[in-house]
C-alpha cells in the first residue's frame, strides 16, 4: 500500500530527526539490547530513550523480524493473512479517510494499526467475524446504538460487516477523535 509505505518511511526519517540517531541504528541497538519481548523493547526504547509509544513500537516490530525477512516487508500483510485477507480494502479504505483529516501518523502493532496525532485517536484492524473494528478515543462521549465502549487504548469502538456500514455516523466519531488528539 503506498500510503502506508510513505507513512513508515516518513515516521522512520522522523525518528532520526527527533534523536539524531538514523533509524537502522535504533533496530541494531534494540537487538543487540539481549531483549526479546516486543513489550520490553517497546519500554525500553521508551524510559531509557525517551522515544514516543508509536516510534519504539516501530522499532521494536523492525528489530524482532527475522533477519532474513525483507525490510521494506509490509506490516499490514500479516494483519490482513488468510481469512483476513478480504478486510484489506475495507482497512485501505478507513486509512485514507483518516489521512484526509490531515496529518496522520500510521503506528502498525501486531494486529491492528494505531491512528496517531499528538497522540493516539484510533485504530483500525480485524476482529472476529469477518468484521473491520475501529476504535476511538472520544472521553466524555456516550457510548450508543453501534458505538460501543471498550477498554485498552480506546474508549470506544465499531465493529464493521462491510464498506457500506462505513457511513457518515462513523466517519463522524472518527473525525471528532482526530480532532481531539
Amino acid at each position: 500500500m503506498p500510503d502506508m509505505d510513505a507513512a513508515l518511511e516518513n515516521q522512520k526519517r522522523n525518528i532520526g530527526g527527533r534523536t539524531g540517531r538514523p533509524f537502522e541504528d535504533w533496530v541494531t541497538l534494540a537487538r543487540s539490547s539481549g531483549l526479546t519481548q516486543h513489550g520490553a523493547l517497546v519500554a525500553w526504547l521508551k524510559t531509557e530513550h525517551g522515544f514516543g509509544h508509536g516510534d519504539a513500537n516501530l522499532v521494536a516490530l523492525t528489530a524482532r523480524k527475522p533477519d532474513d525477512s525483507p525490510a521494506d516487508a509490509d506490516p499490514l500483510d500479516a494483519i490482513y493473512a488468510g481469512p483476513k485477507a478480504s478486510l484489506r480494502p475495507f482497512h485501505d479504505l478507513v486509512i485514507a479517510t483518516a489521512q484526509a483529516f490531515g496529518d496522520v501518523e500510521l503506528a502498525p502493532k501486531q494486529t491492528y494499526v494505531s491512528l496517531r496525532r499528538a497522540k493516539q485517536f484510533g485504530m483500525v484492524g480485524p476482529a472476529s467475524g469477518g468484521r473491520l473494528e475501529i476504535g476511538f478515543n472520544l472521553k466524555g462521549v456516550e457510548p450508543a446504538g453501534r458505538l460501543e465502549p471498550t477498554t485498552g487504548m480506546c474508549t470506544h469502538r465499531v465493529r464493521l460487516s462491510g464498506e457500506a456500514e462505513f457511513d457518515d455516523e462513523v466517519r463522524g466519531w472518527l473525525r471528532e477523535a482526530y480532532e481531539r488528539a
